[in-house]
This record gives C-alpha cells, sequence and structure tokens, in this order.
C-alpha cells in the first residue's frame, strides 16, 4: 500500500511511525486490497483532533481516531472510467486522523503498551475506511473479531 504519513506532533518516534506503516500494510494485505491502494494517516495531538471533531461530526470533544472514507457518502455521484483509465488510477480509500494524546491514555488504561493501543487505532479506523462499522450489534459482530484478528495476526496481542 502507499501510505502516507504525517507526524503533526513532531514527537512520534521513527519505531512508531514504522509500526503504522507496517501495521497497515499488514492489514491491508490481510484483506487482499490491492497493492497501489493509497491512504493516509495523520497522528495530533487532542487539540487538533477536537477541532476536527467538532467541525465534521459535530462532537464537542476529542476522539482517539476518526476516519474520512473517500466513499463514505452513498449519495456523491460515482466517477465512471473506462476500464483502462480506472486500471491506471490507485484506489484510495481514505484518510485517518489519531490522537496521540489519546493512544497514552487509553494504552494506561487499559494496562497495555503505547504500541499496541496505536496499532489498534490504525486497524480500527482502517477497518471503517474499508467499510466496517460498530454501531449496530450485527456490524460489531463482523467488525469486532476481525480487527482482533489482523492484530493477534500480526503481534499485537492484547
Amino acid at each position: 500500500m502507499d501510505i502516507q504519513i504525517y507526524d503533526h506532533t513532531k514527537e512520534e518516534s521513527k519505531e512508531n511511525l514504522e509500526l503504522v506503516q507496517n501495521v497497515l500494510n499488514f492489514a491491508g494485505d490481510y484483506l487482499k486490497l490491492a497493492n497501489n491502494t493509497e491512504m493516509s494517516v495523520t497522528l495530533m495531538h487532542n487539540d487538533e483532533i477536537h477541532e476536527i471533531n467538532k467541525t465534521y461530526r459535530q462532537v464537542d470533544r476529542a476522539t482517539d481516531v476518526i476516519s474520512f472514507a473517500i466513499e463514505d457518502d452513498p449519495d456523491d455521484d460515482p466517477i465512471i472510467l473506462d476500464d483502462e483509465l480506472a486500471a491506471e488510477i490507485a484506489p484510495n480509500i481514505g484518510d485517518l486522523m489519531i490522537s496521540v494524546d489519546k493512544v497514552k491514555e487509553q494504552a494506561d488504561f487499559l494496562g497495555h503498551s503505547y504500541q499496541r493501543e496505536l496499532g489498534f487505532l490504525c486497524v480500527h479506523g482502517f477497518l471503517h475506511l474499508n467499510g466496517y462499522d460498530h454501531m449496530k450489534p450485527e456490524d460489531q459482530k463482523v467488525m469486532f473479531p476481525l480487527q482482533k484478528e489482523i492484530l493477534n495476526a500480526y503481534g499485537l496481542k492484547r
């Protein structure tokens, strides 16, 4: 996958940035996405994700991860391409925003490592970008076991 990672905090270690890259590549392979699939991840602090959450979701608080899937709005008109042009254009699944402050808070609260929580939020958001959800119990029964399966297979067990 082609993953662009932006560290707005300028504080993340090289190892954590590599973890983001590697766990998302692993998840992409797990879901059998095309190798040229594109996405971005932006790591930020609570104040920045709070503003994004307030502006785009009308929720006035910081959150841990926000997923902006490219094909989120079913009312949008689809882009029609001929087969040859469509084969040349890399699929872009969207953007993840992750609060590193929430990563730390939740890792401490849950008693596991920062890396495990960071990997969890990456996979959780990634699954949202790929159409998975957990708003209804029947959707939870699909998404939650899948994210656990991916994290365990990668080696980020609780």
